[in-house]
């Protein structure tokens, strides 16, 4: 039953189709014989294999697979001792193996296809072999010289002696004694002896052999007497040349005897990549890619085409469109009954899915959305077609029930069936009914079955059985076409008076036969129409509405993708800024040291001056762009001190706080006092405060060296006065080249110490700082490592 249904089917179409994208004998023999695969396991990996083939050609293009020959007749000649092989048949084994080794890095990378990685893995490239055949024999398939010295020195000498033959007679041509003598001034050859061409009248002047004549009798050519011993030793060479080159072909024939195993197994791992390699080029072609395999007895086949529908005989794309359907079955439904008009497409969605089937069965990837789902059933049945047999003496009717037989004898509940036109061919109420007990003992088998039909009887089914289910094919009334789409749920209409009217058949005997029509009849076919158009309707409806959440996520995708190229144009920018400021931190370095080496050189001078440099330090230390972002936040009452500096927020310019007074600050902004609410602010982090002043006015960075005191006491001083020393002391530890020094600020509630160690983070002279061990003050004091 299986060859039938995969005849039915139009499965050999297929295969045929897959057998034009073959480039090899081999291979073209392996997708002929093409057959669904009985494990699941060997799907799966055939449909894997020809993903991984996708991949590989898209990325190196075409496989070189050209060069691989059949080897059969070769191999099984080759397996007799003693028996050699022509230089062709050679030069083929040679190409096989040049084709095996171009096909090891073609299909090599295991990452993109671990697969076909493996099979090229088995193969043996034998270059011993390969290397001893392509020294001996050449690119059109002659021995060459190269194959052994004993035929390269026969063909040195056959050279020299034929060209010693040819000079005598070329010189016997041009000879004035014999002129007129010869028909032509040529040099030939007749059964590999040398001649010239003498007129049939002048036969007695050149002494010689005869070895024939001109169709016409008028030339003779004739061997001159004169080379007949060198033509004899021409003769004897030629001889031993070819035994020669037969005892090097049997001896590579003899080789190629003990490597047919490999040789035979390259064979079919190449014959099998050149199958891969076709499906992949089909699956190209009509967009097929590989369902899903499941393990429940179900079918969910996503916007599928019938692949023959896409290609043409020739391999090559059909102009015109095909509307994909949905088909599903088994998972609430055991049973499907698709009903529509004729030539609406009933049949085709019937073969559609069998079709489909036996393609993925077969490791075939189909035309489908990714997300199709496909049961592997252990058999298929189909009775497609009204074929007479006239042979068997069969009518319609009487070849369905045959193949009816034949199905209810070998289905089981692991089995697929597909009956076409159910209880046609007989009178509509005996066959509708044989159609529905036959339906009844495939659904109480477990089978999944799906039915065409026109007989209201058998779609009626739907309403009387849950696990049965209708699905009509869509007919267009404003063009009176079908759109090949299936309905799910409403059966659907013959449309018989439509499709007759389209046809050009008379009103008047349309009027007529809707007059026949029974009134529950004619009722009936109406609901039918109007559950068909509410279908209709709710189908437009719910594509609007797909248009609308594509156009909604292409939308979303767009202003993704506007917020990344921000993103990467932010992230440019700032990578630009902090190359500029990194600029400006080198530089800026550089005058600091600059500086502070000037002061240091004016050790024990201008105290001015060496003020005037510490200023300029100050200010150049800054000026550098700090490496942590600047983060503003609010402060509450107590968290602000006076002589720390914030921002106002409506001004944005900086101000420092005199005095505090509940919600309220009295504030120094550019020499102008006034008083703000504390929301009015923003605090800097880390805190910043203004540098208290000396009582001179001015300030004191110079010290002698032996005078500095690397220890400086704040305890008891507030914030605001305690960090402008601190800097003051970083200042005069620079100026000396002093690198540890350390700040006694007491233990207390920890407010002072805090602030002096935030002071000390971000300044970019400290290297470190720590509290000092518990011999020199423990917490309360911090000791500071300096650079330069």
């Amino acid at each position: 039953m299986l060859q039938e249904t995969l005849h039915v089917l139009e499965f050999n179409k297929v295969v045929s189709l897959l057998g034009l994208f073959t480039v090899t004998v081999p291979g073209k023999a392996l997708t002929l014989a093409l057959r669904p695969l009985q494990e699941r396991e060997a799907v799966h990996a055939s449909l894997q294999r020809v993903e991984e083939a996708r991949a590989v050609r898209e990325d190196k293009g075409t496989p070189p697979l050209g060069g691989s020959h059949d080897l059969h007749e070769t191999l099984d000649r080759a397996k007799t001792e003693g028996v050699w092989l022509s230089a062709a048949a050679l030069l083929e084994v040679a190409e096989s193996l040049d084709a095996a080794r171009a096909c090891r890095g073609y299909f090599g990378n295991e990452a993109m296809a671990p697969l076909l990685a493996a099979d090229v893995g088995e193969l043996q490239l034998l270059a011993e072999l390969r290397e001893q055949i392509k020294a001996s024999i050449g690119p059109a398939g002659d021995v060459l010289d190269e194959a052994s010295w004993r035929l390269s020195d026969l063909r040195s000498q056959i050279k020299v002696l034929r060209g010693r033959i040819r000079a005598v007679l070329e010189s016997m041509l041009s000879n004035s004694d014999y002129d007129g003598v010869f028909q032509d001034q040529i040099v030939t050859d007749r059964n590999g002896r040398y001649v010239v061409p003498v007129r049939a009248d002048y036969r007695g002047r050149v002494k010689g052999f005869v070895h024939d004549e001109s169709s016409s009798g008028q030339t003779l050519f004739i061997e001159p007497a004169a080379v007949l011993e060198r033509n004899n030793t021409l003769q004897s060479l030629r001889r031993e040349e070819q035994r020669e080159i037969e005892r090097i072909l049997l001896e590579l024939a003899a080789m190629v005897g003990e490597a047919r195993g490999p040789l035979r197994r390259n064979q079919e791992i190449l014959a099998q990549l050149d199958f891969t390699c076709a499906v992949a080029r089909f699956a190209e072609l009509t967009k097929a890619c590989a369902p899903q395999l499941t393990t429940k007895r179900q079918l969910e086949l996503r916007e599928v085409r019938h692949p023959l529908l896409l290609l043409g005989s020739d391999g090559r794309p059909r102009a015109q469109k095909t509307v994909a359907i949905d088909l599903r079955l088994g998972k609430k439904h055991d049973t499907l009954i698709i009903s529509g008009p004729n030539t609406g497409g009933k049949t085709v969605a019937l073969k559609t899915v069998g079709l489909l089937f036996l393609m993925v069965s077969a490791g075939l990837p189909i035309p489908c959305h990714p997300h199709s789902r496909v049961y592997l059933f252990s058999r298929v049945f189909a009775d497609i077609g009204d074929e007479q047999s006239i042979e068997e003496n069969l009518s319609t009717f009487s070849g369905h029930l045959l193949r009816m037989r034949r199905i209810l004898e070998q289905v089981d509940g692991d089995s697929l069936v597909l009956l076409d036109e159910a209880g046609t061919g007989t009178d509509p109420a005996e066959g509708g009914a044989l159609a529905l007990a036959v339906m009844d003992r495939l659904r109480a088998i477990g089978a999944r079955t799906v039915v065409t039909t026109h007989l209201n009887m058998i779609k009626s089914c739907a309403y009387l059985e849950s696990r049965v289910e209708n699905a009509a094919v869509e007919f267009d009334p404003e063009t009176l076409a079908p759109t090949y789409r299936l309905h799910y749920g409403v059966p659907g209409a013959s449309s018989a008076f439509t499709i007759a009217r389209n046809m050009g058949i008379p009103a008047k005997v349309l009027d007529r036969a809707n007059q026949y029509l029974g009134s529950e009849e004619r009722d009936g076919l109406a609901m039918v129409e109007q559950l068909n158009q509410v279908q209709n309707r709710l189908e437009q409806q719910l594509r609007e509405a797909e248009e609308l959440r594509n156009e909604a996520a292409a939308e979303q995708r767009k202003r993704l993708k506007l917020l990344k190229d921000f993103e990467a144009q932010r992230e440019k920018l700032l990578d630009k800024a902090r190359r500029r400021a990194e600029q400006l931190v080198n530089e800026t370095q550089g005058k600091m040291k600059k500086l502070l080496k000037q002061a240091r050189d004016m050790q024990g001078g201008d105290g001015r001056q060496q003020a005037e440099l510490m200023r300029q330090v100050r200010e150049s230390r800054e000026e550098l762009p700090t490496p942590v972002e600047v983060k503003r936040q609010r402060h509450a009452p107590d968290q602000l001190s006076e002589g720390e500096l914030v921002r106002v927020v409506a001004l944005n310019a900086e101000a420092r706080v005199e005095r505090l007074s509940g919600d309220e600050v009295e504030l120094n902004v550019n020499g102008k006092v006034m008083r703000l609410p504390l929301s009015a602010l923003e605090a800097f982090s880390p805190r910043r405060f203004a540098e208290a002043k000396t009582k001179r006015g001015g300030t004191k960075s110079q010290v002698d060296r032996s005078r500095f005191n690397p220890r400086l006491d704040v305890v008891g001083c507030r914030v605001e006065e305690a960090l402008p020393q601190v800097e003051r002391l970083i200042d005069d530890a620079l100026l000396n080249n002093w690198k540890d020094i350390s700040v006694v600020h007491g233990r207390g509630t920890g407010a002072l110490r805090q602030a002096i160690q935030e002071l000390l983070a971000h300044h970019r002279a400290v290297t470190s700082f720590h509290a000092a061990d518990n011999a020199h003050g423990g917490t309360a004091v911090t000791e500071i490592e300096l650079g330069d």
